[in-house]
């Protein structure tokens, strides 16, 4: 089969213990993005297969109708939104889905907190340029950082991740809040934390405040800038789940009023982010880019099955496919 792998950035994958599955097939791995819809095409319209890193390129019904050679679409991880599942179904593109590991995003999670909490990034920064124990050169930035001992976390989700990073905090003898459906609240209850008296009392008590949410319509924009309004003026917004879960815009305004005081993000509405994008020019916030699943691990574990559907796919033992129906169209 002709191969894609699609955004790989840092070229990593070829160095993967597992890229050896692809030995005998013809693979190209492209590691920068094609964003307009005629360059995607062109780039894709000769392959057989392509494999997603995430949801780094988006295949719409307009791109999938210009791709005719097009058969699989080995997704590292779960699709979420990024692609048109019923044009592929109806062109005929099987879909295969991974798996995926909580570990990763959970600790880049927490490394955030920590981070921004105690300002490492700034001191690091400035103790290169001679300045001793100085988080800014700005006064009213240049205030202490603070341990997280005693302090509230409020999560807003409580699946995989957000179950672990309540456990961390547990470790650190934060306490632990919880808002989300009532299941989420019921199962963080049973094991030990507390359920948030309502979305308000959430936003309102938290000292550091983490989204663990999937997006979808309902949850696109779920967090407003009522919500924010409400954070203390010394508190921590955390996303390292979907941008797109805050409403537009909402953030950086809020920030700029000082409710919350500060922001640690690892998700953007477009991504790669622009260096002159506006949360980069806010000094309250710490900012990295996407790194939540991006570690070796993961990548072994993503990219091992996404290959190894490709591989049953090829032998034509299909698995793992979210529109079965697609079989057998091309």
């Amino acid at each position: 089969m002709k191969i894609a792998i699609l955004d790989d950035y840092q070229d990593a994958v070829r160095g993967l213990d597992c890229f050896r599955l692809l030995d005998g097939h013809e693979v190209k791995v492209f590691n920068n993005s094609a964003r307009g819809l005629g360059q995607l095409a062109i780039r894709l319209a000769p392959f057989d297969a392509l494999v997603l890193i995430r949801e780094r390129t988006v295949l719409p019904r307009a791109l999938l109708a210009k791709l005719p050679n097009l058969k699989l679409i080995s997704q590292t991880g779960k699709v979420s939104g990024h692609i048109d599942v019923a044009a592929a179904t109806e062109h005929g593109i099987a879909i295969a889905e991974g798996i995926g590991s909580p570990v990763a995003p959970s600790e880049l999670t927490w490394a955030l907190i920590m981070a921004a909490s105690r300002k490492i990034l700034p001191y690091a920064n400035n103790l290169k340029e001679g300045l001793w124990q100085t988080a800014s050169i700005n006064p009213q930035l240049n205030g202490l950082g603070r341990s997280l001992r005693g302090r509230v976390l409020g999560l807003w989700g409580y699946g995989k991740i957000g179950k672990l990073v309540a456990g961390y905090a547990r470790v650190f003898g934060m306490r632990a809040i919880v808002w989300g459906s009532e299941n989420s609240r019921q199962v963080a209850v049973a094991d030990g934390f507390e359920a948030a008296a309502s979305r308000e009392a959430l936003f309102e008590g938290s000292d550091v405040l983490s989204l663990h949410l999937r997006l979808a319509d309902s949850t696109r924009g779920i967090v407003t800038a009522e919500d924010l309004a409400r954070m203390k003026p010394d508190a921590l917004f955390v996303n390292t789940s979907r941008a797109e879960l805050v409403a537009e815009g909402a953030l950086e305004e809020a920030l700029r009023k000082g409710k919350p005081g500060a922001a640690a993000l690892d998700v953007f509405t477009s991504e790669p982010l622009a260096a002159d994008a506006p949360l980069l020019k806010i000094p309250t916030v710490l900012a990295t880019p996407h790194l939540g699943y991006v570690e070796k691990d993961s990548y072994e574990i993503y990219f091992q099955i996404a290959f190894e559907n490709v591989l049953k796919f090829a032998e034509g033992k299909p698995d793992n496919i979210l529109n079965p129906e697609a079989l057998g169209k091309r």
